[in-house]
């Protein structure tokens, strides 16, 4: 109705407004509708009065404040939510007057907002009212009383932001000394509207329930009375005291609510918190009159102490002790052993249901303030209290929380401790307590693992403290003789209970473990359980100090605060001296309990070998280790230690029976092999040795032991034992830093290294356990000090060195990987551990040697890659040490000197591969990148100098470079990259290195090289003026006199050649001509002489290239003169030879003649005689003759060179020959052609075509770009000439695959199969040739399938026929690699394939092999093409392909040129201008592959329009988009108009047919004439054809029927639209079905048409029923889709 855009009514120019309406409204009738709220205490909550003369005072508030009032009027909660963010914002930017305005309004609506159902528009309106606050400041005062209740509440909020936000507000408004007063001053107001919440509300007044739901009003209900209740506990305790008196008639009127009382009992946990919370602070402001309520608050408490909901928990249980506390006659009300002992034993026989954290606390103090007449008889009650207590420990609640079982056991020590002291002198209690409580407890506790970990034993110590220092020190004799016997009697039976778990045959391991560790606790009380404990949740006896609570805390809001009044009379609780000396009563019973113990424990060693108990004796020897308790586990024993032991070891023995015992029992067990750990025979060893009385005869009787009776694996645990304790270690020093054991060491260091490995496999853990040893003495340090002497040391590292030295020298079978990683462990800890270690020289020699084998290769080394890893690991923590050594530096570090030198060694004299130098490389990096953190600055720089060649060194190297070398570096091998690929990861660069130093005098020194030497240092000097942009004025002085250069050097000639590229035409010129008249007259040594024929035919070569000589008799001359040559010296031509014989001078002399031969070809238009003719074309067959026959020796540079020019001049000649025309072909020799086609061009090709099988068979690794390969590109464009004739007649050897399907004879399929896997050579150069060579064959191909196409026929269901087998293998290949490289790339996002990469290549050869494809498709009938396509289509290969394409084609596929071409015209595109695949040609390259994939989505389109189609129809959406917009915006026009054009110029003639086409509106005109009929078709083009579909209109129309008419109009669509081909094809197809019907053919009707769509088949299958015929593939697609085997017409059967 009331949209937008719709037309207003005549003069109303504003939208409706409800604003707006009640402004009218106002002024005409004086008054302003009131915005009322509901319910009985809200009713006048609305903005606006309902009064008159309103609008005098709404005139008071500023237009803006007025609007963002009126929308917090309204429901929604996001316009109330930003409407009170507006208004906030609005109070902190108006000025203080204009906020002023909206004071009287303010509290109306503040009270009904505040108790939104929304939490957020609560937590605004504190927020804002905040802000209002900090701008009206005073201002406030006059409305604070109709405000405060509500605020009080809103500080009470749930939910906590909101509450802080209200708190936040009312500090802002009052600080904290103001806060009572203005309490005070609305105590009145504040006190009637949360009475009326509590009393009189209900959900239904609170909320409308015509508009709100049941459950958001009981919500706002629920939520309004917990506030309430909280607000009157903070008006309580923020009230002065002096103010509660005149509260009493108020708050005794709320109590006398029977509604107030049954908030104790509500469903809603919230609320029942927030009662007892106000009825603590009631108790604790108002005692009086809650004493004179007891009747009602006694119930209403102490009844609900089951409750367990974790809200109400921590307030009921205050509110209990509050009510206990104040109301003294409180057990009056309630029947204790009825209802609530009940209830409590409950719940603490439930382990305080989840909550005995907060409930446990409070246990104390409740039974503290009972009664006695209430708890007799006492026995009976102490007893159930504490057994249900200790029930509470057997809950899976409290099994599994420590903080609860750790609640309970504390309560239940504290309520023991309570009852002990109030009771003391009462044999019955007495007994009660240790018999049937603490004992019983005690003994479920050692069998219950789970409970021993807690601070049961420590709170056991604690009470056992306290009661022993209350016996000490008790003036009273008869409460300490009480005291004394209730110590007596625990200790009694806890011996009791102790020897019990201990008798036992088969122990039990917990309770052992538990008895144990109780042991351990009463022996060394710990004195940090106080501190353990929750702060808050502490009970303090009488005498302890007493926390004062913060002043300004006038009662309680958490567990545990002070309670007035609440302070119980109990014994003090002792805190632990630090000296932890036992007091006598426990010391004795202690004593005798454990000799108990032990005799027991040695009595089962000893007759049943039981583990168990020599496990608790070494726990129990650990603690008590003193000669009473060893005397008792030697018993009645006599000595029998062998006599040979010396004399000083027997006196010990017998004067120490620790040590007879060590001797007599001990060694025995230690060395018995069956037991694994035995680690706890060691602590009974350490045991034994705090009874000797000095170091000295520690020592004496550990040397002794070292010498025969201790085993590796105990020494090993010995020490390890010491490492981590100091009281051990001071134990074992002497013996550690002693003779006897270092020398024992050492010893072990050399049998490891020299025990033959084999042997050792049965006994692994003894040997790994050896290897432990040595790591542990020479990484651990104590004191910054080995464990054992240095000198020991320093043996056992030089061992160790020497091992690994050999392991270098070792062969793969040989290598011992155990034993390298043995060592790389012990060095590893070491070299971590050490400080100051690597002074010792042989810890250096050790690291160098590590080094060493981690920088070199595996192949080297024979060593796995974990180990190699190991190595890397141990060495660099070496270096590490090194470098942050302050003392050290270069000099003194053997290792760095010694590890540059060897650096040095490894670069100049070692043949290191890219793998070798990659892992040499790394080790260095990590090793500079350690150097770099050293605090010597100059320790880097030094280094790397020393590892530097100096200039003698750097000369020679440079002499080994290969004269390729420079050229290589433009497109380098693959080895070649790999260095230059590790030089930029170093950041190594011209750029970066001449920073480094001065280089303007360069050029000059490469120039006296380049003179001198010539060879690499010319190449250098062309590579630097060409990459750097040197000018030639700076480069003409060293080439000024150019007399200088003549005689000819090599150097001389060298730096000619370099030059000419940058040398002026006349000073070309100059050079030549002083080389011509050197040419003559040479005798055959001299002219092979650099300063001779060669040198000069070489400079005037290297002037020519450039086209500076257009002197055509100047070049004619010279052509004679190498025409004489051959007279005078024919020997000298290598023709048809073997090249391993020539020398190097002949083979210069016969490439400077080709090279020149070549040039003559390009630049001398002068015809030639018909010998010359022959002398070129001879003796390039001939030169190239002698290619092929020397094909072994590619790998030498010059025979490479020459096979290089030779291949040249024979694609020089084939494109001379090749561009003939009319006109140049009258200066030539009259049969010149014929002879070159027939003989010459025949002679290059069958030279040529096996070199290039055999070349790249050998080589099918190295690139394109490698000198291996150098005469690639020369060859193979020299084969794109090679033409279709003299491809098939080849003579190539035959090559067939088994199981190949194919129509083609054996010498085609041959050439396919050797030539198509080609195009997945790494070299772009073949893989362009082999395109040029299929793609001339391709065309031909198709014409076997015909042949054969009736095998073809449409009997089967889907016919399919696959284009050429050879290339569709291919194509499958490709596929995969393809997917590797572009499968993760989604469609639509543009690829860089980087030139001349080996992905370049892979993308390359699978557009070249889809080009050959198309091809093909494009030369076969449309029959075929239907198979072909069908093929295509169930192989999914062309949906590759256009995934592929939208990968490889740019987003803008427009030439770089034609940006600034003029704007009219229209832009030149990759699918405008034609690719050229030229093999020399590199400039285009970066546009190489873009270029070709949109020439081949272009000829898909082209070609197979229908595929295409069906696929993007079926593309996902994105994809979809994507190739419509990129189609359309670049392809269709130019596809469009080549198709019309194709309709223009075609000269298909068809009978009774003519077509015509219009370009400007991409339509074609098809007039059908048969008699009297005449049928006129149009057919438009879309505009993003071919993937839309083509639309057919009707023209004319004579004598057809209607639904005939339809039926051909929608023949011909669905022809142009699935068929593949032009549309000249479809026409041809359409009036050929037309035709079919005319001769009464009748039409199949499952597709309406004669000729099948698809496979162009007539209807030949018959119904045997109805005789109608239907096509075959018609039939099978009605057949599967219907799952029916009907006839479609007549449902019969169809047979």
């Amino acid at each position: 109705m009331g949209g937008k855009n719709k037309q207003r009514t005549k003069g109303n120019l504003r939208p409706s407004n409800s604003g707006r309406a009640a402004e009218l409204l106002a002024k005409e009738q004086g008054t302003v509708p009131g915005f009322i709220g509901f319910g009985t205490s809200q009713s006048d909550l609305g903005y606006v009065p309902a009064i008159q003369g309103a609008e005098e005072i709404d005139s008071l508030v500023d237009s803006d404040f007025r609007m963002v009032l009126r929308k917090l009027s309204k429901k929604d909660v996001t316009t109330k939510l930003k409407a009170m963010q507006e208004f906030g914002t609005m109070c902190t930017e108006r000025d203080t007057e204009t906020v002023k305005g909206v004071l009287p309004y303010w509290p109306r609506i503040f009270c009904k907002i505040s108790l939104d159902h929304d939490r957020r528009v609560r937590e605004a309106t504190q927020q804002a009212f905040e802000k209002l606050i900090l701008k009206v400041k005073k201002q406030l005062a006059p409305y604070l009383k109709s405000l405060m209740g509500y605020w009080l509440m809103a500080q009470c909020d749930t939910y906590t932001p909101a509450a802080f936000a209200a708190k936040d507000a009312f500090e802002a408004a009052f600080p904290p000394s103001k806060q009572p007063e203005a309490i005070a001053f609305c105590k009145d107001e504040i006190t009637s509207v949360l009475q009326d919440h509590l009393i009189k509300e209900t959900p239904d007044t609170l909320s409308d329930p015509q508009t709100v739901p049941e459950e958001e009003r009981e919500a706002k209900f629920y939520r309004v009375v917990t506030c309430s209740l909280l607000a009157l506990k903070r008006l309580l305790c923020l009230l002065p005291d002096n103010e509660l008196d005149s509260l009493e008639e108020k708050f005794k009127s709320l109590l006398s609510q029977n509604k107030f009382w049954k908030y104790g009992k509500h469903s809603v946990p919230q609320i029942r918190s927030a009662y007892f919370e106000l009825v603590s602070a009631l108790c604790q402001r108002i005692p009086q009159l809650m004493k004179e309520e007891a009747s009602k608050v006694s119930p209403s408490v102490l009844l609900s102490i089951d409750d367990s909901d974790p809200i109400v928990c921590p307030a009921l249980w205050e509110a209990v002790l509050y009510t206990l506390t104040t109301i003294e006659d409180c057990w009056l009300h309630v029947n204790a052993k009825k209802s609530v002992f009940p209830k409590l034993s409950t719940v603490i026989r439930e382990g305080g249901r989840g909550l005995a954290t907060v409930i446990y606390p409070y246990l104390l103090p409740f039974i503290s303030k009972l009664p006695q007449s209430i708890t007799n008889p006492k026995l009976d009650f102490f007893k159930n209290f504490l057994t249900s207590l200790v029930a509470g420990l057997s809950t899976e609640r409290t099994k599994t929380s420590s903080l609860e079982s750790s609640a309970v056991i504390s309560a239940f020590f504290e309520c023991l401790r309570f009852i002990m002291q109030q009771n003391l002198g009462e044999e019955e209690i007495e007994q009660m307590l240790v018999n049937d409580q603490l004992i019983p407890f005690i003994d479920a506790v050692l069998k219950d693992p789970g409970l021993q970990h807690g601070q049961l034993f420590n709170h056991l110590a604690e009470t056992l403290s306290s009661w022993e220092a209350k016996a000490d020190t008790e003036k009273d004799e008869k409460t300490a003789h009480n005291l004394e016997n209730v110590l007596i009697h625990f200790w009694e039976r806890l011996s009791e209970i102790c020897v019990a778990k201990i008798s036992e045959p088969e122990a039990d391991v917990e309770s052992v473990l538990g008895v144990s560790n109780l042991l351990q606790v009463l022996q060394k009380p710990k004195s940090s359980l106080k501190s353990s404990k929750k702060k808050n949740g502490k009970v303090r006896f009488a005498d302890e100090i007493l926390e004062s609570n913060k002043e300004n805390e006038k009662c309680v809001s958490s567990e545990g605060e002070k309670i007035e009044g609440w302070e119980l009379t109990t014994e003090p609780s002792l805190t632990h001296n630090s000296s932890g000396l036992l007091s006598p009563l426990r010391k004795k019973p202690l004593e005798d309990l454990v000799c108990k113990l032990a005799d027991i424990s040695i009595n089962y060693v000893n007759e049943r070998k039981s583990e168990q108990h020599l496990r608790f004796l070494s726990t129990l020897l650990d603690s008590f280790s003193s000669s009473r308790v060893f005397k008792m586990l030697l018993g009645d024993e006599k000595q029998s230690i062998v006599q040979a032991k010396p004399l000083e070891i027997a006196k010990l023995v017998q004067k120490n029976p620790a040590v007879q015992f060590l001797y007599q029992k001990l060694i025995g067990w230690l060395n018995e092999d069956q037991r694994k750990d035995f680690g706890f025979l060691v602590d009974i060893l350490y045991s034994a040795l705090r009874c000797c009385d000095n170091d000295m005869e520690r020592k004496k009787v550990l040397d002794d032991l070292t010498k025969v009776d201790l085993k590796w694996n105990s020494l090993l645990k010995i020490i390890e034992k010491a490492c981590p304790s100091s009281d051990k270690h001071a134990l074992v020093t002497p013996w550690l830093k002693g003779d006897i054991l270092g020398e024992k060491l050492v010893n072990l260091a050399d049998c490891l290294c020299n025990e033959d490995l084999e042997s050792r496999v049965s006994s692994e853990s003894h040997f790994s356990e050896r290897w432990t040893l040595l790591s542990l003495v020479l990484s651990q340090h104590v004191k910054n000090d080995y464990l054992i002497g240095d000198v020991y040391v320093e043996r056992i590292i030089v061992r160790l060195h020497e091992t690994l030295f050999k392991t270098k020298k070792l062969s793969e079978a040989e290598s011992s990987d155990s034993s390298v990683s043995f060592i790389c462990d012990v060095a590893y800890n070491y070299f971590s551990s050490a400080k100051g270690c690597l002074l010792m020289p042989s810890s250096e020699d050790l690291l160098l040697t590590l080094f060493q084998l981690c920088a070199q290769s595996k192949e080297k080394t024979h060593l796995p890659d974990f180990l190699i890893c190991k190595l890397k690991n141990t060495w660099l923590s070496g270096v590490n040490l090194l470098v942050h050594q302050t003392d050290s530096s270069y000099k003194e570090s053997t290792f760095l000197h010694l590890s540059a030198l060897w650096l040095k060694n490894q670069v100049q004299a070692s043949s290191l591969d890219i793998n070798s130098l990659q892992v040499l490389l790394s080790a260095v990096d990590d090793l500079l990148n350690t150097l770099l953190e050293s605090e010597d600055s100059y320790l880097m720089g030094v280094y790397i100098g020393s590892v530097m060649p100096n200039d003698s060194e750097w000369e020679k190297m440079r002499q080994s470079l290969p004269m390729q070398w420079c050229e290589e570096l433009d497109n380098p091998p693959i080895f070649l990259i790999g260095f230059c690929e590790i030089l930029q990861k170093m950041n190594i660069t011209y750029d970066n290195l001449r920073v480094l130093g001065n280089t303007s005098g360069l050029l000059q020194l490469l120039f006296n090289r380049s003179r001198e030497h010539g060879t690499l240092w010319s190449l250098i000097i062309a590579k630097l003026i060409l990459s750097r942009s040197i000018s030639s004025d700076e480069v003409k002085p060293h080439y000024k006199r150019k007399e200088s250069f003549f005689p000819l050097t090599e150097g001389n000639l060298h730096t000619i050649q370099s030059l000419c590229p940058f040398l002026s035409k006349e000073e070309k010129k100059e050079f030549s001509a002083q080389c011509i008249p050197a040419l003559l007259g040479w005798t055959k040594k001299d002219l092979c002489s650099t300063n001779g024929g060669f040198g000069h035919l070489a400079i005037f070569n290297s002037c020519l290239q450039t086209k500076s000589i257009d002197d055509g008799e100047l070049l004619h001359g010279i052509l004679k003169i190498i025409i004489s040559w051959k007279k005078e010296h024919e020997d000298i031509f290598l023709f048809s030879c073997n090249l391993s014989e020539a020398s190097p001078e002949v083979l210069g002399v016969n490439i400077e003649i080709i090279r020149f031969l070549s040039l003559f070809l390009k630049y001398c238009s002068s015809p030639l005689a018909e010998s010359e003719w022959d002398f070129i074309m001879c003796s390039m067959l001939a030169w190239l003759e002698t290619t092929s026959e020397n094909q072994a020796l590619y790998s030498i540079p010059l025979v490479q060179l020459f096979a290089c020019v030779s291949c040249d001049l024979a694609c020089d000649l084939s494109a001379f020959f090749d561009s003939t025309t009319l006109d140049t072909i009258g200066n030539l020799p009259v049969n010149l052609i014929s002879e070159w086609k027939e003989f010459f061009s025949q002679g290059i090709h069958s030279l040529l075509l096996p070199i290039l099988v055999t070349v790249t068979g050998e080589n099918k690794d190295v690139s394109e770009t490698s000198f291996q390969n150098a005469m690639l590109k020369p060859m193979c464009e020299t084969l794109t000439y090679i033409s279709k004739e003299q491809l098939l007649s080849h003579k190539l050897p035959a090559r067939l695959v088994a199981d190949q399907k194919t129509n083609l004879p054996e010498y085609l399929q041959t050439l396919l199969n050797t030539l198509a896997p080609l195009l997945l050579f790494r070299a772009r150069p073949v893989q362009i040739a082999v395109y040029h060579m299929l793609y001339k064959l391709m065309p031909e191909l198709p014409q076997y399938d015909q042949d054969n196409l009736k095998s073809y026929g449409d009997e089967e269901e889907e016919p399919a026929l696959s284009p050429p087998a050879a290339l569709m293998s291919l194509l499958s290949i490709q596929e995969d690699l393809l997917e590797n490289v572009l499968g993760c790339i989604p469609v639509g996002q543009i690829v860089t394939i980087k030139p001349l990469s080996e992905d370049f290549c892979y993308v390359l050869g699978y557009l070249l092999t889809w080009k050959l494809i198309l091809t093909f498709f494009k030369a076969a009938s449309s029959q075929l093409r239907a198979l072909y396509s069908m093929y295509l289509r169930k192989t999914k290969s062309l949906n590759k392909l256009l995934y592929h394409l939208f990968r490889l084609m740019p987003e803008n596929p427009t030439y770089a040129e034609t940006a600034v071409e003029v704007p009219n015209k229209d832009p030149k595109t990759f699918f405008t201008e034609e690719l050229q695949l030229s093999i020399r040609e590199t400039t285009m390259l970066p546009y190489h592959i873009p270029h070709l994939a949109c020439s081949v989505y272009h000829m898909t389109l082209k070609d197979l329009p229908a595929m295409v189609r069906l696929w993007w129809n079926s593309s996902e959406k994105r994809v979809f988009n994507i190739v419509d917009r990129f189609t359309s915006k670049y392809v269709s026009s130019v596809l469009s108009f080549q198709e019309i054009s194709s309709v223009q110029t075609s000269t298909q003639l068809f009978n009774g047919m003519t077509v015509k086409a219009r370009a400007t509106t991409r339509e074609v005109m098809a007039t059908y004439t048969i008699e009297d009929i005449v049928i006129e078709l149009i057919i438009q083009l879309p505009s993003n054809y071919p993937l839309g579909s083509i639309i057919v209109e009707s023209g004319k129309r004579v004598g057809v029927a209607v639904q005939q008419w339809r039926n051909w109009m929608l023949q011909l669509s669905t022809y142009l639209t699935h068929q593949n081909g032009s549309i000249m094809e479809g026409l041809a197809l359409w009036k050929n079905n037309v035709d079919k019907r005319f001769e009464g053919v009748e039409d199949c009707m499952i597709c309406f048409s004669v000729i099948h769509g698809f496979n162009y088949s007539l209807p030949k299958k018959a119904c045997r029923t109805c005789k109608k015929k239907f096509h075959s593939a018609c039939l099978y697609k009605w057949f599967t889709s219907s799952n029916k085997s009907t006839c479609p017409l007549c449902r019969e059967t169809f047979f």
